[in-house]
């Protein structure tokens, strides 16, 4: 198995993590919060999609989905269209409303596109660096594996406050 081959696979149990926790549940459903300071399903997902659209399009000097194709003013949220919703405040988790298809329509998009950019790699390419401002500086294989990393917390996340919801 080449390496590009584990990333699609890892890429593609993301995507089924996500839309498991998606799926089915009314725009209530993905803005319930468990506590007034906990993230709700609908920004989770938003999220983690968000970081990875601008991660991967960093990462191989692309435009960003989100922006390229629309998925800002779909949402209409009320942030600069470069937030990612890292360090989002109570109150800017809240804002995040979205159905299910919007959510899912987003997320499939970026994963659309970052599977076209790992399908194209070869071992070689992941010790690219594509970013100096860490020590060690971190190449396309780290930030790869980050991102999936990083997206299958918050997927888990998004699936136990799913749990909660249902249970209910």
């Amino acid at each position: 198995m080449k390496s590009a081959e584990l990333l699609l696979d890892a890429f593609g149990r993301v995507q089924e993590a996500v839309h498991e926790a998606v799926e089915g549940l009314s725009e209530d459903d993905l803005a319930v919060r468990i506590d007034p300071d906990a993230n709700s399903i609908a920004w989770l997902v938003w999220h983690l999609t968000r970081i990875q659209d601008d991660h991967i399009a960093d990462a191989f000097g692309t435009e960003q989905v989100w922006t390229a194709d629309g998925w800002s003013g779909r949402f209409g949220l009320p942030f600069p269209e470069d937030a990612t919703g890292f360090g989002h405040s109570a109150k800017q988790v809240a804002a995040v409303r979205a159905p299910a298809d919007l959510l899912l329509g987003y997320y499939d998009a970026v994963h659309a596109r970052t599977l076209d950019h790992v399908r194209s790699l070869t071992d070689g390419d992941l010790a690219r660096v594509v970013d100096t401002r860490w020590t060690p500086h971190v190449t396309l294989g780290v930030r790869l594996v980050s991102v999936i990393a990083e997206d299958n917390q918050h997927a888990g996340q998004a699936a136990y406050v799913r749990g909660v919801v249902e249970r209910r």
